[in-house]
């Protein structure tokens, strides 16, 4: 029985979707839920690929992701389940898999919308195929066309 449910988070169709199912979860198996955006880090000053960190552009990014887990948090609020939120920082997969881990979850629920491109697909990969190998927990995918 799942006690603790992650729902990675990031406001795309697959995300909603994923925001419903968790719900549908959530109340079936009277778990928590915690909803998880990740924001890339910043990059150092004068990076290796020539990129410079500007503090006014992680900031406005730091915003929108806070915006897009306000979102969903108020989404679950509206719906009637109480969920809590966790804005992260680094990469996706990382960051997910160390917080379930940290929080000592059951399931971590993912949006996953096929690309119809192969290129599209080696380009972007998979977050969802990712999480699946790192997890230390089972990993539902909620897909979309």
């Amino acid at each position: 029985m799942y006690k603790t449910i992650i729902l990675a988070y990031d406001g795309s169709e697959a995300g909603q979707q994923a925001l419903l199912d968790s719900k549908e979860l959530a109340q079936w198996s009277h778990a928590s839920v915690w909803l998880v955006a990740v924001m890339p880090s910043p990059v150092n000053l004068a990076g290796y690929d020539g990129s410079i960190y500007i503090p006014e552009i992680a900031e406005r990014d730091k915003q929108r992701f806070q915006a897009i887990l306000d979102d969903g948090l108020k989404r679950m609020t509206e719906s009637g389940y109480q969920a809590q939120g966790e804005l992260l920082r680094g990469e996706s997969v990382h960051e997910i898999s160390e917080f379930a881990r940290k929080i000592k979850a059951n399931l971590i629920v993912v949006g996953h919308q096929h690309l119809d491109s192969w290129a599209a697909r080696w380009w972007r990969g998979s977050t969802s195929a990712a999480l699946i190998e790192h997890a230390p927990c089972s990993v539902l995918c909620v897909i979309t066309n």
